[in-house]
């Protein structure tokens, strides 16, 4: 299952890199950026993963989306005063990551009207995968949250097997939790549930779902398309 939600289909990616400032790679386990610091740029990730979340006042993280090859990230400070950003970046696989500063790229949206058109399509697909997800969260409970974020990484990491669809993304179960808002324990138990009615397995940190349609009956998805039902 390809993903279709890439920063190619709207903004090309050699009109961005034109503007990049510099090039470099970051480790994994560091972050590109955190919450509160002083935004001067944007960033292109040209290869590996960027986890963007949000960290509550109790230490708790929500995990929003994960950008690949491609995504850009930082980009909610644009057009504002004394920006900062609102959100975290951590690196999840070592990265190549583009620059742009931000003074840059909202000087060249003003004189560039084909530019500022495509940029305008892509965050309103942005805004309405991100209301889409909170929509689940919150509606669903904590299990449908749980479904819901699987089916997500299906649209976004799927390979279809044999057997059914490999997310093909290692996450450890704490990681999973932050994409749903519960606890480790919770999703634990509701992953064990799945793995004893045979609607899942694991192995080596990967999710094989045996049956999507469960999951989507469970939550009565709506069927809407991969490139608002993501996780990137």
């Amino acid at each position: 299952m390809p993903n279709t939600t890439k920063l190619t289909h709207s903004i090309e990616i050699k009109e961005l890199l034109q503007f990049a400032e510099r090039t470099f790679k970051i480790t994994k386990g560091t972050y590109l950026f955190q919450e509160g610091m002083e935004a001067e740029e944007l960033y292109l990730v040209l290869g590996g993963k960027v986890q963007i979340s949000k960290i509550t006042k109790d230490g708790r993280e929500l995990a929003l989306r994960i950008c690949g090859k491609n995504d850009l990230c930082g980009e909610l400070t644009l057009f504002t005063e004394a920006p900062k950003y609102l959100l975290s970046a951590l690196i999840l696989e070592d990265a190549t990551i583009s620059a742009i500063r931000k003074d840059v790229i909202e000087k060249e949206i003003f004189q560039n009207p084909a530019l500022a058109f495509e940029f305008m399509k892509w965050m309103s697909d942005h805004f309405r995968k991100t209301q889409t997800k909170f929509r689940d969260l919150v509606l669903n409970g904590k299990k449908g949250a749980l479904f819901s974020t699987l089916i997500r990484m299906t649209n976004s990491y799927g390979e279809q097997r044999e057997t059914g669809i490999l997310i093909d993304l290692p996450l450890t179960n704490q990681e999973l939790a932050n994409f749903c808002g519960t606890s480790r324990e919770s999703t634990n138990r509701i992953l064990n549930e799945l793995k004893r009615e045979g609607i899942i397995s694991i192995k080596n940190g990967k999710i094989l779902i045996h049956d999507i349609e469960y999951l989507r009956q469970e939550i009565g998805c709506e069927n809407c398309p991969a490139v608002f039902c993501s996780i990137d």
